[in-house]
Parts: structure tokens; sequence; C-alpha cells
């Protein structure tokens, strides 16, 4: 499994920035960001990209393997490794799979997933929002995503597409496991 702390602790100090400084960049708590680049919280998406910002680097360099600037190929066995986001809460840091399809293209501006969704018996999600867009489409299994004042149910075949900027909330309908397509687009 990647480990996005240990990446993001270095390109920090390889940049001489401080852990307050990327706090008050972010917006993100000192303890919030020493947690992440610890690997002891799972951070969402939305800290994520403001961490990423704050270094001024992609959300797709937390996962680049090299920096490869032609096409990039991921055959099916190596879409196995991934790395879990939570859903935000402590009791739920394996909500979430990432299996990133495009880890070894360097400059990209959008992140293509497979990611397997875990069941989860607590239905009480914090909600995220970043900029950019959302593609999701659902490969097996049911999913819901809150978006806004809005649930959407989504079942084997379905998408949808919508702005990340709208808080919003991806999972498995109750009881229910899924794998999704997803891809991410942040503009830089």
């Amino acid at each position: 499994m990647s480990k996005v702390g240990l990446k993001i602790k270095s390109i920090r100090e390889t940049q001489k920035i401080t852990i307050e400084e990327i706090s008050e960049r972010s917006g993100l708590s000192v303890e919030q960001i020493m947690s992440i680049e610890n690997d002891e919280y799972l951070p969402s998406l939305g800290p994520l990209i403001k961490i990423a910002r704050a270094l001024g680097v992609r959300l797709g360099t937390f996962l680049d393997d090299n920096d490869d600037l032609g096409p990039a190929i991921c055959r099916a066995e190596e879409s196995n490794s991934g790395i879990s986001f939570s859903n935000g809460t402590v009791n739920a840091r394996k909500h979430m799979e990432y299996h990133s399809l495009a880890k070894q293209k360097a400059g990209r501006h959008m992140e293509p997933f497979i990611i397997d969704i875990q069941p989860c018996d607590d239905q009480q999600f914090t909600l995220s929002a970043h900029e950019g867009e959302e593609f999701i489409y659902v490969m097996n299994g049911e999913v819901e995503i809150a978006y806004g004042k809005e649930t959407y149910h989504l079942k084997e075949g379905d998408s949808i597409f919508y702005d990340s900027i709208v808080e919003h909330h991806v999972h498995g309908a109750p009881g229910m496991s899924a794998k999704i397509l997803a891809v991410v687009y942040i503009p830089i």
C-alpha cells in the first residue's frame, strides 16, 4: 500500500517548508497535517488537494511512480495495489480503497481510479468539497452519492458527472460494497 503521508513529508522537507507554513497556506490544522504525514489519518481528497496546492504540486504527485511523459499503461495485475482514504471518520478508515490507473503518467490533470467501496454501517458521512469535476461509473454493486441536498442511488452500469465544488460524499448503498471507475479532474 502506498504511503501518501511519507510522500507529502518528503516534498515538504525538500522544499524546506514548515508544517506551520503548510497549515497557513492550506487552512488545515498543524495537528491534521502531522497526522496525515505520519499516515495516522487517512484524509479524503479535499485535504489532499489543499496540501497539494500549498506545496505547489499536482494531487497526482503524491501517487506518481516516475516522471514519464509518455502514455501510461496500467496492466490488470498492477492495479491491485491501492491506497485507502477515509470518509472523515476515525472508525471508517478503510471506507474506500483507490487503485490509481495512471500513477506512471507525470503532468496529468485528471486522476483515474478504480475504487473498491466497503460496506459501512454508519450512514453519518462528512461531506467534502474541492475544486474540479468528478465522473463515476458503477462497475458492480450499488452506490449512493450525497450531493448538496440531494442523494443519488446508482446501480451497476449507471454513471454520474458532477462539479466537486458542491459538497458531496460517495459511499456504498446501505450494507453494500461496490466497485467504481472514478475520474477526478482538478484544475491547476
